[in-house]
């Protein structure tokens, strides 16, 4: 899960990108960059670390011009971390492009051997968004033909794209001298939003993750950007755009709403926070249905995801609500740091619990999701040793009991604490008294709750159904052997600095 904006202005757009990347901070803490684009000259700086640590006073200098892109990365499983992974990535052929990414191919290694063998080009890394790179650039030099660049061609190879690509993928990149281009998956699994506003110097055009970014930096949201849809914002501010393949079955993510996304965007039309709220008033009808038995005293969130569902939980069964744990909001997101030692160590550095909260009460814990199982009995053994006389742990989301193949690390089975066991037997294996999980039908109202025209997600992590059709067994076997060292994956190039400045002609 990664987080990407594109910006034409008619002003220096370098700043903007910056703080941009600061609101989407949580979609990736493993490195950051930004492209900006001068006539037709890029400046680049991308390296390993957050927003605030990248990016220094003369970097900024650097990145000159009024139209750009950024991504904040996220890795997913058997990716290195290496600046060379960092994005935007860049190819000078044939006009000069740049791309970031968010999601990931399910097809990659297939197009990395066709983008070898036939159409002769090199790829330097492992990432699938290299290999997406190189894709979009051969499809733009086929669809030229030898006459200059039109919006057509440009369509025609996201058309090309949509046919060679599987698996899920929202796009910024520019292309040298002629504008930026933003693009989504025909199933529009991974999110984007469109932003527009008028300033003196006319039209200005924003694409971003979600719509927190445009609306901080002073941008109106317009609406999503639709699956298979591509739009084109030219250097002088024209936007175009065009479906560029046939439709096919919307499914959003709905890890998205559970916890991936903050809770002031807005997605699809559906309120995040608002759709939090909802799962909470679900949960709490089936805790009335199945578990009116358990004595609970007070219901207790876990930073910061699950407040808004444990407060609605909390109201619905007329419990009071505290907040026994304090947040060390200098500590990253543990879901989405590499290794289960690093995660396991870094639990007890971000949260803290408070003996006054636990001390002789019957705790009902609420958290977004159970992944791998080890931040949740870490943060119950916490409520104990804090005198907590019994702990329930309720998840607002279906156990995670499949693979997500779509840009969330959590692709092995044997690494997700659902596959394969039972309620009673998560409970004994995270120290709990009871589990109490949403049931999928409820996860699925609950946004449906907020906006009725969404029909389907991918909810594939819940119940093991792809939104694309070419996730096979073979195919998370040959995942689970990547993750476990059995099969090797395409080495990355040594690490080194990014920071450069591509003239591009």
């Amino acid at each position: 899960m990664c987080g990407i904006i594109g910006i034409v202005s008619h002003q220096p757009v370098n700043q903007m990108l910056y703080d941009g990347l600061q609101l989407l901070q949580h979609r990736g803490q493993d490195a950051a960059g930004i492209v900006t684009m001068d006539g037709s000259m890029f400046h680049m700086h991308k390296n390993l670390g957050m927003v605030r640590d990248v990016f220094r006073t003369r970097d900024m200098r650097n990145l000159i011009g009024n139209a750009g892109i950024a991504h904040v990365r996220y890795p997913t499983a058997g990716t290195a971390s290496s600046p060379a992974e960092a994005q935007p990535f860049y190819v000078n052929s044939p006009f000069g492009i740049v791309l970031s990414h968010n999601g990931n191919l399910t097809n990659t290694e297939a197009l990395q051997d066709e983008l070898f063998r036939d159409d002769l080009r090199h790829i330097n890394t492992s990432s699938d968004s290299e290999v997406l790179l190189n894709v979009l650039a051969h499809e733009l030099q086929r669809a030229v033909e030898g006459h200059s660049l039109t919006p057509d061609d440009v369509f025609k190879a996201v058309a090309g794209v949509h046919r060679r690509c599987r698996g899920a993928y929202a796009v910024v990149a520019m292309i040298a001298g002629f504008g930026l281009l933003a693009f989504r998956d025909p199933h529009g699994i991974r999110p984007m939003v469109l932003g527009r506003r008028v300033d003196e110097g006319g039209m200005e055009s924003i694409i971003a993750s979600e719509s927190v970014a445009i609306e901080a930096l002073g941008f109106q949201l317009e609406r999503d950007v639709a699956p298979g849809e591509a739009i084109l914002v030219t250097s002088d501010g024209r936007m175009l755009s065009q479906r560029c393949c046939q439709v096919q079955p919307f499914a959003p993510c709905i890890f998205e709403y559970v916890y991936f996304a903050r809770p002031d965007s807005i997605m699809e039309g559906a309120s995040v926070y608002e759709t939090r709220l909802k799962m909470g008033e679900f949960l709490a009808e089936k805790i009335k249905r199945q578990f009116g038995h358990l004595r609970i005293d007070v219901v207790v969130p876990i930073p910061d995801t699950s407040r808004p569902s444990a407060l609605q939980l909390a109201q619905c069964l007329g419990l009071p609500y505290r907040e026994g744990f304090i947040k060390n909001r200098y500590i990253g997101r543990t879901f989405i740091m590499p290794g289960q030692a690093t995660r396991k160590k870094s639990v007890r550095q971000k949260l803290n619990a408070m003996p006054l909260e636990f001390q002789g009460k019957a705790v009902l814990l609420v958290d977004d999701s159970i992944v791998r199982g080890t931040t949740s009995r870490e943060i119950i053994q916490m409520a104990r040793d804090a005198g907590a006389a019994a702990v329930y742990f309720a998840s607002a989301s279906p156990p995670v009991r499949f693979p997500n193949v779509y840009g969330i690390d959590m692709p092995t089975r044997a690494e997700l604490l659902a596959n394969g066991r039972s309620d009673e037997e998560i409970a004994r294996e995270i120290g709990a008294d009871a589990v109490i999980y949403q049931d999928l039908r409820d996860l699925i109202a609950a946004v449906q709750a907020v906006n009725p025209t969404l029909k389907r997600f991918d909810a594939s992590c819940f119940d093991g159904r792809y939104p694309t059709a070419d996730v096979s067994e073979a195919y998370l076997q040959r995942l689970e052997g990547q993750r476990n060292g059995v099969i090797p994956t395409t080495p990355s190039p040594p690490t080194r600095q990014m920071g450069l400045n591509l003239a591009v002609s």
